[in-house]
């Protein structure tokens, strides 16, 4: 009998894992004007230099989104994914007071929409030049009425995702084929 308290091996993610890893660092993307080199940097200052040595080996691993225009075949290592994901956890530590305001309700309605108009014109920016508008996936996100929802689980992740804890609540919902 497995013993449960051993530490498991990290698994790949599926499919729909890696396509919202990656939506959630578009997400970062969109929520910072400077998020891409803003990722590099956190890459570096994590010690990932191994696994990302510049902005286009991180680029690549980017790149196993299904979604993306340009798309890699294959799976990332568990090492990849889990630094991308702890690179990401560091980043929504930093954009906290930005995602809690996305999600505060005791704020003016007028100010949340205007809030959250500003991140769906970025985010749809960002989507529209990277994501293949073919895919049925991209064209519900890009949906104002369908992708609301998908936008707002997005922010609620990335909010989960920050603080003590944050990197295992993550890597669990993102390994969660019913999310």
């Amino acid at each position: 009998m497995p013993d449960p308290t051993a530490a498991s091996a990290p698994t790949r993610l599926p499919r729909r894992g890696l396509e919202r890893l990656d939506l959630l660092l578009l997400c970062v993307e969109a929520l910072d004007l400077n998020g891409g080199e803003a990722m590099v940097w956190m890459s570096e200052q994590m010690g990932f230099t191994g696994l990302f040595p510049n902005r286009v080996e991180l680029w690549k691993r980017r790149c196993h989104n299904p979604l993306r225009r340009t798309t890699r075949r294959g799976g990332l290592d568990p090492a990849e994914t889990d630094a991308l994901i702890r690179i990401l956890c560091a980043l929504a530590d930093r954009l906290y007071p930005m995602l809690r305001a996305l999600l505060a309700s005791a704020e003016p309605e007028a100010i949340r929409q205007q809030r959250w108009a500003l991140f769906q014109e970025r985010l749809d920016e960002l989507v529209q030049e990277r994501m293949n508008a073919r895919r049925e996936g991209v064209q519900r996100l890009l949906d104002p009425e369908r992708g609301a929802a998908q936008r707002r689980q997005l922010i609620q992740a990335l909010a989960l995702g920050a603080g003590t804890g944050g990197f295992e609540r993550l890597r669990a919902s993102l390994g969660d084929p019913a999310v």
